[in-house]
């Protein structure tokens, strides 16, 4: 749920809510995914390739997740640019550069036990159930919760998706293969840490101001990790202390 990578995110984008349950209310048919709308999606992906973020099987992932379903049908147009928009709960859509990076960094390969900390629109889960992940998504925001939860069902997808504290992960769930987090922390949640297996990868961007470093962490056989730090992005804060059910 990022805003922005290296770049300023304009007032426009300040004014732009995702309305899911707008939608939700008007209709229980799957939106529209005209050529136009594809045509739109390629030009994306051709654009994350000339500028070689992501790789290969993430642009065929987020090829098949049309972004503008995550959005009001009014913003079409800026659907497939490389921009973040609010949807609600002071919470973003990643823009798409972000997704394709993060996608491409954590390495998933097919079948493996993902955990996601911050589900918000849904359209990063979404990419990461194409690329074969078997996804386990926490929401902090019970209002993006309810919505997203739905939505996702209305398109087919069935990630297993959970409200609580993303500081803690799902112990009861673990341990995970890999472990991505789409929000900013002001530090290394060591739950997190202990939640992925030998050999996984944990994708978290860092610092306690606007501006975050990227971070890979592979946990080692022996339970070390190794830790590199990546590009400068900003996102929304990482919230915690959310009990489950409230």
């Amino acid at each position: 749920m990022s805003v922005e990578i290296r770049s300023n995110v304009g007032k426009m984008e300040a004014s732009i809510i995702v309305s899911l349950s707008d939608f939700m209310k008007s209709t229980h048919q799957r939106p529209e995914d005209s050529f136009k709308h594809q045509g739109m999606r390629r030009k994306m992906i051709a654009d994350l390739q000339a500028k070689e973020i992501g790789n290969a099987r993430v642009w065929e992932a987020m090829l098949k997740v049309p972004r503008h379903f995550f959005l009001d049908k009014a913003f079409l147009n800026q659907a497939y640019t490389d921009m973040a928009f609010r949807i609600g709960a002071g919470q973003t859509i990643s823009q798409p550069s972000t997704v394709a990076y993060q996608s491409a960094i954590l390495e998933v390969a097919k079948g493996e036990k993902v955990l996601e900390i911050g589900t918000g629109s849904g359209y990063q889960t979404c990419v990461l159930l194409e690329l074969g992940a078997k996804v386990f998504s926490i929401e902090r925001q019970k209002e993006l919760f309810d919505k997203t939860g739905a939505f996702l069902q209305l398109l087919g997808y069935s990630p297993k998706l959970f409200y609580g504290d993303g500081y803690k992960g799902l112990p009861a769930y673990g341990p995970f293969d890999k472990i991505l987090v789409t929000c900013g922390a002001p530090f290394i949640p060591q739950e997190l840490v202990d939640q992925l297996k030998p050999g996984g990868l944990l994708v978290i961007p860092v610092g306690a101001g606007e501006v975050q470093k990227m971070q890979r962490i592979r946990k080692l056989p022996d339970g070390t990790i190794e830790q590199q730090t990546l590009r400068d992005f900003r996102f929304v804060p990482m919230l915690e202390n959310k009990n489950w059910g409230d």
